[in-house]
């Protein structure tokens, strides 16, 4: 008994060394990556922002048990371990981002229209946006609580409706068609009504008719006059075709631009040179900085007795602020302005300007501010490239490629070429999965495209436009306006060019939430980390990035209105069950479909057998053949000879209430199923269904649109 006595201590004490050995190795690993433990800051507040996207306010007890657990876990680590801090800032981030996120949309909560509405009410302009490229003016106007509409709703105005006296301020009576803030028409489809809900917009429509002028604005807002003035300023100096490129630059107004330009700037990978952000606050503020630092330093007496550095970057900052201010002060905009600020002091201390704790900052604040921008691709795609260029210019090999040395001019030049095309190559690979999931297409050739346009836009057209608005209260900026044209006309040449090239687009069918997840989770373990266990993150990337790639395509694609359909095939063709269907909606439907935008009749399609009323359409998926019955007018079908074409089909789609009678062998998606669970996406190789309302239900804009009053 004695021996085996001794035997069991001697294995227990073994045993115990062994965890006592893994936890030191847990402990020195993470005392190696002490600097890096903040950056998993606004990680967790982020991960709790996603617990509520997921789940909603009604979970909330779940998490606050999640929390609890991982805090009582602390407590049996040892104490002032690096293991317990892990454990303990996810305790705390993660019940914060919920609440963060919770607290905001309680915040912001507004009634929703019920129903469709057609009425006559008055309304006080809040804000007007000039979108001159389709032809519209999109007012958001404030409501009065005798109309019965939501406090703020926005409507729609042609050319011919709108005056120059709508302004924010005046008080319009008008007759309008509004409806609820509309979801996704199609599974993972642009949600709308979300966005809506985070700006307190209730319900959107037309104007119809005349619109009157009741009562005039008071005064007009300083900095929205000025916008405004300074947009017609920049239309009016430009050459033809690129004024409106050149004002979208300055005062962020992307509304003149032409659907062709937008679409090639897209397509290339350029449209982020359109949108106020990073690269536009950076410019004014490396400008301002150089300009006033080398005008100071023209003065001995001033470079003695001032701290050079310390103002310009004051003179950097405040021009950070009225270049915020002066374009909208939008969240990307005031994103990019918190890090510029960051940034400067920075210099203004002789630190570096540019780390990841900067960037983990200004995450930081953005969350905390507004949490809702997480689940959007702007706040996705700009910290990623922020994160990205300062990642890879840390690796060791970067630093010694990049790093200055004596050399001749040529090599110079080809070493700061190489390190722009390393960098847009690093950011495309990064990006391009985020903007396939959320756009469904990428540019292929956006990381060579971005090397010659981003410094063009950053050392040519921006500077110029700057010096024209100076010496235009001179009478002179009109050979800087000229200049700054002609820039503008490479960078369109550019897109246009690149768009045109074969493959110029990727594009990919929708894709599951858990590969992107993958992707990010194993983007941050590798971006934040900086010993050898940051390649971990590699195989999850991958394993994203191979399951995005091996989606299955969906097969039927239905609108949550139930008027259009597509038919769609493994190699991307589609058929639409109306030909006539709109602009808007085609692309919907070819972004979703991950395929060129074009289509063929179904009159054309294979296996389709229509009327003027209806189609019936044989699919073929891997395991068997499936019927599709679709109608396409309102013509009532009697409802015997409606019953007899049900039963010989297996799926029924239509935009009307179908009788009881008519039971397809598998489903009936008349307008009783599309009202409650959307578009749908039909799976047939699997079978199954994703309605796009699903695992959306518990959010507030949801909830209440259902509750309100359909007659209000």
């Amino acid at each position: 008994m004695a021996t085996k006595y001794l035997k069991l201590n001697a294995l227990e004490s073994v045993n115990l060394n062994e965890n006592l050995t893994l936890f030191q190795a847990v402990e020195n690993w993470l005392d190696r990556e002490r600097d890096q433990l903040p950056l998993w800051l606004p990680v967790g507040i982020g991960f709790g922002i996603a617990i509520w996207q997921s789940g909603g306010t009604s979970i909330w007890i779940g998490v606050l048990v999640t929390s609890i657990a991982l805090s009582v876990l602390s407590l049996l680590i040892p104490l002032g371990s690096r293991f317990r801090q892990i454990v303990q800032i996810f305790s705390l981030t993660l019940p914060i981002g919920f609440s963060l996120i919770a607290l905001r949309s309680e915040a912001v909560a507004q009634p929703v229209l019920g129903k469709i509405w057609v009425g006559e009410f008055y309304g006080r302009v809040d804000s007007v946006e000039n979108i001159s490229a389709r032809d519209v003016f999109r007012l958001r106007l404030a409501t009065g609580p005798e109309s019965g509409l939501p406090p703020f709703v926005r409507v729609n105005l042609k050319p011919e409706q709108f005056r120059e006296s709508f302004q924010p301020g005046s008080i319009l009576r008008l007759r309008a068609r509004l409806m609820p803030p509309a979801g996704p028409a199609l599974p993972g489809g642009y949600d709308f009504a979300r966005r809506a809900w985070f700006q307190q917009i209730g319900a959107t429509g037309s104007a119809l008719g005349e619109v009157q002028l009741y009562q005039p604005a008071s005064g007009r807002p300083l900095l929205a006059s000025q916008r405004e003035a300074l947009t017609r300023h920049i239309l009016g100096s430009m050459p033809e075709g690129t004024g409106a490129i050149g004002a979208a630059l300055v005062t962020g107004d992307q509304g003149h631009i032409s659907e062709a330009d937008a679409q090639a700037m897209r397509n290339s990978g350029l449209a982020h040179l359109l949108s106020i952000s990073g690269l536009h606050v950076t410019a004014v503020v490396g400008f301002i900085f150089i300009t006033v630092g080398r005008l100071l330093a023209l003065s001995t007496w001033l470079a003695l007795r001032i701290s050079i550095p310390v103002v310009a970057a004051a003179a950097a900052a405040l021009g950070a602020l009225a270049y915020t201010l002066l374009t909208g002060a939008e969240v990307p905009t005031v994103r990019s302005c918190i890090a510029a600020l960051l940034i400067l002091v920075a210099l203004a201390m002789g630190r570096d300007a540019l780390t990841l704790r900067l960037v983990a900052f200004g995450a930081l604040v953005v969350l905390i501010f507004w949490p809702e921008a997480m689940a959007g691709p702007s706040f996705q795609l700009s910290f990623a490239a922020v994160a990205t260029i300062v990642i890879i210019h840390e690796m060791p090999v970067v630093m010694r490629f990049t790093q200055i040395r004596e050399e001749q001019v040529f090599f110079k030049i080809a070493r700061a070429i190489g390190s722009l095309v390393l960098t847009g190559i690093a950011i495309e690979v990064v990006l391009a999965p985020i903007a396939l999931f959320h756009f469904h297409k990428t540019g292929l050739y956006g990381a060579f495209a971005n090397v010659v346009a981003i410094p063009i836009t950053t050392f040519w057209i921006m500077p110029l436009e700057a010096c024209a608005l100076l010496l235009d209260l001179f009478g002179l900026g009109a050979p800087a306006w000229w200049l700054a044209g002609q820039g503008i006309y490479m960078i369109l040449a550019l897109a246009h060019a690149v768009n045109a090239l074969p493959g110029a687009v990727a594009m990919m069918p929708a894709m599951p939430l858990w590969a992107f997840a993958a992707f990010i989770g194993g983007g941050l373990v590798f971006g934040l980390l900086t010993t050898r266990v940051r390649y971990l993150g590699i195989p999850f990337c991958i394993i994203g990035v191979i399951a995005m790639i091996a989606a299955p395509r969906q097969d039927i694609l239905v609108t949550g209105d139930g008027k259009h359909m597509a038919f769609v095939r493994s190699d991307g063709q589609v058929a639409l069950l109306r030909g006539k269907a709109g602009d808007f909606v085609r692309s919907m439907i070819f972004e979703k479909a991950g395929s060129a935008e074009t289509a063929t009749p179904i009159e054309q399609w294979t296996g389709a057998v229509c009327t003027l009323d209806n189609c019936v359409v044989t699919v073929a998926s891997e395991k068997r053949t499936w019927t599709v019955l679709a109608t396409r007018t309102a013509n009532q079908v009697p409802a015997m000879e409606m019953a007899a074409a049900c039963k010989r089909v297996d799926i029924v789609v239509s935009d009307r209430w179908l009788p009881q009678s008519c039971r397809p062998r598998w489903i009936k998606a008349d307008r009783r199923l599309l009202e409650q669970n959307g578009g749908l996406a039909f799976y047939l190789n699997e079978p199954r269904i994703i309605g796009a309302n699903d695992g959306t239900h518990h959010m507030p804009w949801v909830q209440a649109r259902a509750s309100a009053d359909p007659v209000q």
